[in-house]
């Protein structure tokens, strides 16, 4: 493992910072999503995501659900970010 390796380890290991960003829409890999309060009143919808399910067993279960938050942690260093939807 080289230096730059190490120092992200060490980076991620102090857990996220205490502040985080909220957004009410999030652009990635070509797509735009939105949460339902941000589409309120508006004609185009995109706040429903979908996951594909999959399990050890021959059952999977698909998840669908609208985005009702999009939050950012940080951990240390602008190169370590995570977004996360949170939806219900």
């Amino acid at each position: 493992m080289g230096r730059n390796a190490s120092v992200t380890l060490s980076l991620l290991s102090l857990g996220p910072e205490i502040k985080v960003k909220c957004y009410n829409k999030y652009f990635v890999n070509g797509y735009v999503f939105y949460t339902e309060e941000y589409e309120q009143g508006r004609k185009a919808y995109n706040s429903g995501v979908g996951v594909k399910g999959s399990t050890f067993n021959e059952f999977e279960v698909d998840y669908y659900g609208k985005l009702e938050e999009i939050i950012e942690l940080q951990y240390h260093s602008k190169h370590n970010r995570v977004f996360l939807f949170k939806c219900y």
